[in-house]
């Protein structure tokens, strides 16, 4: 494994945590608007539920289109020559 591979490894563990993070505290502050009656801060909550979901999701489709960028690099550096992509 290369280290340019395993920066990008880390980064995406790291992106992936954040998004984690971010629904973990969104679960918290949505409950306790609900044990509070706020509804301000359950609304809160669920936003930011949903924004660590899609942070979440995004960070999966990049990496999948990371992953197969290296697939084509090393496609081409093992053949000599270009393949088409599909």
């Amino acid at each position: 494994m290369t280290d340019e591979t395993k920066e990008k490894e880390e980064s995406s563990l790291g992106e992936n945590l954040s998004a984690v993070g971010q629904m973990i505290i969104g679960e918290i502050e949505a409950v306790g608007g609900i044990l509070t009656g706020d509804p301000v801060t359950r609304a809160e909550g669920e936003f930011n539920v949903e924004v660590g979901s899609l942070h979440q999701e995004s960070n999966k489709a990049l990496t999948a289109i990371e992953n197969n960028e290296e697939v084509s690099r090393e496609e081409l550096n093992e053949s000599g020559k270009e393949k088409d992509i599909e």
